[in-house]
């Protein structure tokens, strides 16, 4: 069997020098040579694991590998004597347990697992750095589903066969049983994860024989626990009671609110709940309620859209329309204006639902149809209260439109949200609703679609080789192509595996010049319109994004999936 330090030499990972001064010092101190190598910069963990994998024969793993590890493996080894000794269990047949650790030659640690086991250990190679992100994080989810376990242990739900679900419940007995610990634990624990792992909603859906609890985390839903089907009625219940709704009705949708206060922040939480043929499916929409930390600059603009976003915002009077679907950034980017454009010397009010964002010295109502309080009836009165600057959460109706066109054509500056697919159609959209072509051609100043496209994990980026039907998609001149800089995510413990960490926006805007104002006055469909913006110099969403794609900010797959082919 070859020696490491023989095997590093051959490799051309150090120099003999190099090699005698560490032998030297393994001697005076007794610590391994690949120890003293890694610890003085003379070769990397990988290298060195790279070295040991030739000579013990021994297979080395990859990150991606040390991802997809069933649960129940992992959790042959207790938690202690895995971050102790820095070792995972990895796969298992009837007699052999594959351990991954970084020192393979330690007889001790070995002969440990064989007793703590009973099967015989076949040690597998991997840096000790990604060994130790495995173990976080794969142990985090044992801690999590060990948690929904002993919080279901005595939860004893009947639910009868023969029932109809729209059948008379025993509303005090539900009460009781929804109270108890274990239905607490498990809600609490469902809401605490995901606000620790930047969700913004939460799936809780029935199925057949259990309970599905989904995450969204940067755009995308993910799957995070199962509860058994006999918990269903009593967490369902539970967030029922803690929104304030009905818990006997369970024919007819349901929404309510409420607050999550934590020592640093607050959460508001939304609840929406719809009956479905499997038992109500809820959905819970995480606000976080603190400070607004958001600026224009940070939000994914090209240089050249942000000043021309920045100049509109700052006229006196007009109205801007940013567009997109739910979800993507619209009311982030109107906040982030605000604070942008805010000062003493004016009066800025919002009429939101909900507010969430809360911006010091700046006036935010939310509406409530409850009590009547609509968006309409809200922008009528607070023309009495002296605005300068006003944000309309969206108009969704013709009485909204009419009172922001009103607004904007009164010398005040109307920021608002609609819905539609990019800013030629938003032109359209408006015209739908019944807002009058020339009023809708005088006084818009600007519309802005937006998307919102995940950036790539900067942990486990790797460059990217495009396929063949993805270089056609894209529609890159040779030169672009040259300079591109294509990435992806390989996928780690920091991403969930998904190779994305956070988003980032893509902007397409539309401003209205005299050639377009006159089209809009002309009765021209969206086509036109579009036609005469690129004209001018308007750049796609679509574009927008493969300019992300192409410094590597984004992948091509987030863009191609995000934006629809330009013809």
């Amino acid at each position: 069997m070859e020696l490491l330090g023989t095997i590093l030499l051959q490799e051309g990972l150090i120099s003999p020098d190099k090699l005698e001064a560490a032998l030297n010092r393994q001697e005076e101190t007794g610590r391994r040579l690949g120890e003293l190598l890694i610890s003085e910069g003379n070769v990397t963990e990988q290298q060195v694991i790279s070295a040991l994998s030739k000579q013990l024969g021994l297979r080395a793993l990859e990150e991606d590998q040390l991802i997809a590890i069933e649960r129940e493996t992992v959790a042959l080894i207790p938690e202690f004597f895995a971050r102790e000794y820095h070792v995972i269990a990895f796969g298992k047949n009837e007699e052999e347990l594959q351990v991954v650790m970084s020192d393979p030659e330690d007889i001790v640690v070995l002969d440990n697992l064989h007793k703590m086991t009973s099967y015989k250990i076949t040690p597998l190679l991997a840096p000790q750095r990604l060994i130790d992100e495995a173990i976080e994080r794969h142990y985090r989810e044992l801690r999590a589903t060990g948690e929904v376990t002993a919080a279901l242990s005595g939860l004893d739900f009947v639910i009868s066969g023969d029932r109809e679900e729209y059948d008379e419940i025993d509303v005090n007995r539900l009460k009781k049983e929804i109270e108890e610990a274990p239905v607490v634990k498990l809600v609490n624990l469902a809401l605490t994860e995901a606000i620790k792992n930047r969700a913004t909603d939460i799936h809780i859906e029935p199925l057949f024989d259990s309970l599905l609890i989904r995450y969204r985390i940067d755009g995308h839903l993910q799957e995070i626990m199962t509860a058994p089907k006999k918990s269903q009625t009593g967490i369902i219940s539970r967030i029922k009671i803690m929104a304030n709704l009905n818990i006997a009705e369970r024919r007819l949708p349901q929404d309510g609110r409420f607050t999550i206060r934590l020592p640093d922040k607050e959460v508001d939480v939304r609840v929406s709940v719809i009956p479905t043929v499997r038992g109500e499916k809820v959905v819970l929409r995480l606000l976080d309620k603190g400070g607004f930390e958001y600026y224009l600059s940070k939000l994914g603009f090209e240089p050249d859209m942000l000043e021309i976003f920045s100049r509109w915002i700052k006229t006196p009077y007009g109205m801007i329309v940013v567009s997109g679907p739910t979800g993507c950034g619209k009311s982030t980017t109107l906040h982030a204006a605000l604070n942008e454009i805010k000062s003493t010397e004016d009066n800025i009010v919002t009429v939101e639902d909900p507010v969430e964002y809360q911006i010091d010295k700046i006036n935010q109502v939310a509406t409530n149809d409850q009590i009547g309080l609509t968006f309409a009836s809200s922008l009528r009165h607070i023309l009495r209260q002296d605005p300068d600057k006003i944000l309309i959460g969206e108009i969704r109706d013709k009485e909204t439109g009419d009172i922001a066109i009103k607004f904007s054509l009164t010398g005040h500056l109307v920021l608002t949200t609609v819905h539609s697919n990019d800013a030629p159609s938003t032109i359209t959209r408006m015209l739908d609703i019944g807002m009058p072509r020339f009023l809708v051609g005088s006084c818009v100043n600007l519309v802005m679609a937006q998307r919102l496209v995940r950036t790539v994990c900067p942990h486990c980026r790797e460059p990217y080789e495009p396929t063949p039907e993805e270089l056609k998609a894209l529609k890159l001149s040779f030169e672009q192509l040259k300079e591109a800089k294509f990435v992806n995510g390989r996928g780690c413990v920091h991403c969930r595996n998904t190779g994305h960490y956070g988003r980032t926006g893509i902007f397409e805007l539309l401003e209205m010049k005299p050639p377009i104002r006159r089209l809009i006055f002309d009765g021209a469909n969206q086509e036109d319109i579009r036609e005469k913006a690129l004209e001018l110099g308007m750049v796609t969403l679509r574009a927008a994004g493969i300019r992300k794609a192409t410094r590597g900010e984004t992948t091509i797959g987030e863009v191609l999936s995000g934006t629809i082919e330009e013809n």
